[in-house]
């Protein structure tokens, strides 16, 4: 079998139609001695990451960091960039083993006799001296606004107590998603008591802001979905339903609709499903996207893996589910709950190739959806604010927590990931684990929720946390919350958590921290107390916002923004996608 062993751009030529551009001539040489010359165009390049969804790094468009002036668009600097550039994508993609034999990328690789896979002009092909200034301009305008990730958050009406819709800091978000109204037995819309105040409230606040934070009314969540498969099942109750999502868009001056169906053609928190939901869904969304006009946003909260089809198995192809949505909402959490062998909340990853549930993980997600044909930049990386707290004196997390012999973790995580090295927070501890008291049913098994992701899970439960406050004396005792989900800043107040001067934080109270390598993401234990927390922290969270950054995401979004610690967690994703 002949394998690729090197590519690199040797030299540039250029072509007249239609209209002066520049192809770079790449040299290929394969493993039988041969060499062959290529000619692609920058744009092909760009095509090829898109689909091969690969972490390497292109050279920039230079129209989105050059103001446009004729002494910046010197063809030769221009050129040389990017031919140094493109190699070194090149080389990248042939040191990668999962990469260097993909089919996409050999065929690129491959002479066809045609120059570029494409024949429409892209400005980002063109000589620079061949581009107007009026034209670059105007490319620079649009793709500026595409390429800068957004941050959203979502904001449960029930935390309008503790932290109400005016005194948020609206420059931290390009997004507020309000949680939730639900669908009811009319295909209608309904409200919380109260809520639509505190919905009018947030909408005022934030378009009065002068940031431009743009407010999307939520529809659903884990409490919330009983009756979408009903308003779905229909042409007349989708069209009511539509005409319910216009009306409250119009009412209450909203920027979009989100759908939190959890989940079509599932039973969720035990409701009513068909296997015609996801078709019935694509529907909805036409009729919704034809009514709305192409200003609003349409989202959706989804889990890693497409909706489930009639044959009860993810779809394999969600493009026209992509046609009508401004973004799918990922929600990459409660991958495992509370257990006495805990395991990680929010993995970025199957970083070690060891997980128990490989497609539940950022990393997986962003795969299984683009595959599936909706692209990176309509996906929205969902981040927690929250962790589990488990009743468990176990020191490592398990099915996950140990490479095995001989991985070097590190470097994959740099080369295939494109994150940064980094050293533990603290060492991994090496105590024997002390033997597990059991009650109940566990068998020691961890909770594992699949599929994962949900909003709204204990709502009530989270208004009785908010009304018992903080304790007086934070001890870092975190019994209350054994089994359940806590705010990051909980974990905070009640003592198992400190905050530093540089802004991270460290344990206390008698607490360890950990780090899981394998699904980068941070615990704490202390076996006295028989406690473990496996949460994120400003590290696992920056780490996740790089990700989707450098693959082309549409950004991240927060559940929920109450839980935050202030905006320290909220800081740092903004940071890490570059806002």
């Amino acid at each position: 079998m002949t394998i690729i062993t090197a590519a690199s751009v040797v030299s540039h030529t250029t072509a007249s139609a239609p209209r002066p551009h520049i192809l770079y001539n790449v040299e290929v040489k394969t493993s039988d001695g041969k060499t062959a010359i290529i000619s692609k165009r920058y744009s092909d390049f760009v095509a090829l990451h898109d689909t091969l969804n690969d972490p390497g790094s292109l050279p920039p468009k230079r129209i989105l960091s050059t103001t446009f002036v004729p002494s910046a668009w010197l063809d030769d600097t221009l050129i040389a960039e990017r031919k140094a550039g493109l190699s070194a994508y090149l080389t990248g993609l042939l040191q990668s083993p999962q990469f260097r034999v993909h089919k996409v990328f050999i065929e690129f690789l491959t002479p066809s006799g045609s120059a570029t896979t494409s024949r429409d002009f892209n400005p980002e092909d063109a000589l620079p001296s061949t581009l107007s200034r009026k034209a670059a301009l105007e490319v620079q305008s649009k793709l500026s606004a595409e390429a800068v990730p957004i941050y959203a958050a979502y904001y449960p009406d029930w935390s309008s107590g503790q932290i109400p819709p005016n005194t948020l800091d609206f420059s931290k978000f390009d997004i507020i998603l309000f949680a939730f109204a639900t669908p009811n037995s009319s295909s209608t819309i309904s409200f919380d008591s109260g809520s639509t105040s505190t919905l009018k409230t947030l909408v005022s606040s934030a378009h009065n802001s002068g940031h431009g934070t743009k407010v999307v009314l939520s529809i659903g969540g884990w409490g919330g979905s009983y009756w979408f498969s009903q308003t779905m099942s229909s042409a007349a109750n989708r069209s009511t339903f539509v005409n319910a999502c216009v009306s409250a868009v119009n009412t209450y001056k909203l920027d979009g609709i989100d759908i939190d169906w959890e989940y079509p053609g599932e039973s969720g928190a035990g409701n009513p499903h068909s296997t015609a939901d996801s078709a019935n869904l694509l529907s909805f969304f036409q009729s919704l996207r034809s009514a709305l006009g192409s200003s609003k946003i349409i989202s959706a909260a989804v889990t890693q893996l497409p909706w489930v089809g009639s044959n009860g198995q993810p779809l394999t192809n969600v493009s026209a589910y992509a046609a009508q949505m401004t973004y799918a909402n990922i929600m990459n959490y409660d991958v495992f709950g509370a257990s006495s062998s805990p395991g990680p909340n929010a993995p970025l990853g199957n970083l070690c190739g060891n997980s128990v549930l490989p497609q539940y993980s950022a990393q997986a997600a962003l795969q299984q959806w683009t595959a599936a044909g909706f692209p990176a930049s309509k996906l929205v990386l969902g981040l927690p604010l929250y962790g589990y707290v488990s009743q468990s004196t176990k020191t490592t997390l398990q099915h996950i927590a140990r490479p095995p012999p001989g991985f070097k973790l590190e470097e994959y995580k740099e080369k295939v990931l494109g994150l940064p090295e980094r050293g533990l927070a603290c060492p991994l501890p090496q105590e024997q684990e002390v033997q597990e008291e059991t009650n109940g049913t566990d068998n020691g098994e961890p909770n594992m929720l699949a599929p994962t992701g949900n909003h709204g899970r204990s709502k009530a439960q989270e208004k009785a946390k908010t009304k018992e406050g903080v304790r007086a004396e934070a001890s870092g005792d975190l019994s209350s919350y054994f089994g359940q989900q806590i705010p990051f800043n909980q974990i905070v107040a009640l003592g198992a958590l400190t905050k530093t001067s540089s802004g991270t934080y460290v344990s206390a109270n008698g607490y360890t921290e950990g780090w899981d390598n394998c699904s980068d993401t941070p615990y704490l234990f202390n076996t006295s107390r028989k406690t473990v927390v496996t949460y994120d922290d400003t590290y696992s969270l920056g780490d996740k916002a790089t990700f989707a950054k450098q693959n082309g995401m549409a950004g991240c979004f927060t559940w929920s923004l109450d839980q935050d610690d202030g905006y320290t967690l909220t800081n740092v994703i903004r940071s890490s996608l570059g806002k």
